[in-house]
């Protein structure tokens, strides 16, 4: 089939265009094949499906009452509060620890800003990190060994009176 005067001209344009779909192949094929991040490639799981109970922190306002999910293995910690668009007042996430350690959390994917309770082995909150702002990767940490890490609504600890210091009372901080 003979060459057309046109397709001579725009020879250039031919192998930018396969350049580009190559680029665009070998991505996807990179992203099949596994090499994408576990977190963001793994379906999150139904919060509805965690472990629940009652929380109770005894603040400067009088006791505060939460009911928690518990992200009580690896996928439900990595997982977390992603994605979640709205958490009411009394709602949050407990992050224990199998033994006491310093934890440390981001808010990648966390549509909504939160507040994070760092609480002790004796159910004493060490460190608060109020309104953790939505998708910043930048960490959150406490310097102190604590046994879990708490969730809550960003704004519900100065709301709710809650500070360093106060007592939480939950399962995982009987000794």
């Amino acid at each position: 089939m003979p060459v057309r005067p046109e397709s001579k001209r725009s020879a250039s344009s031919q192998l930018t265009w396969r350049a580009a779909f190559a680029l665009a192949f070998s991505l996807c094929a990179a992203w099949q094949s596994g090499d994408a991040p576990a977190a963001e490639s793994r379906v999150a799981e139904p919060l509805e499906s965690f472990p629940h109970s009652a929380l109770e922190i005894r603040s400067s306002q009088g006791r505060q009452w939460f009911n928690i999910r518990i992200a009580d293995n690896e996928a439900r910690q990595e997982q977390g509060l992603m994605y979640v668009r709205s958490l009411p007042a009394d709602e949050g996430m407990l992050f224990p620890a199998t033994k006491p350690r310093v934890m440390t959390f981001w808010m990648k994917n966390t549509v909504i800003p939160l507040d994070l309770l760092f609480i002790t082995a004796h159910g004493r909150i060490a460190c608060l990190r109020e309104q953790a702002r939505p998708l910043v990767l930048d960490l959150i940490t406490c310097d102190k060994t604590v046994k879990a890490v708490l969730e809550i609504g960003g704004g519900e600890a100065a709301k709710r009176g809650i500070r360093v210091g106060d007592l939480v009372k939950h399962e995982v901080f009987r000794r």
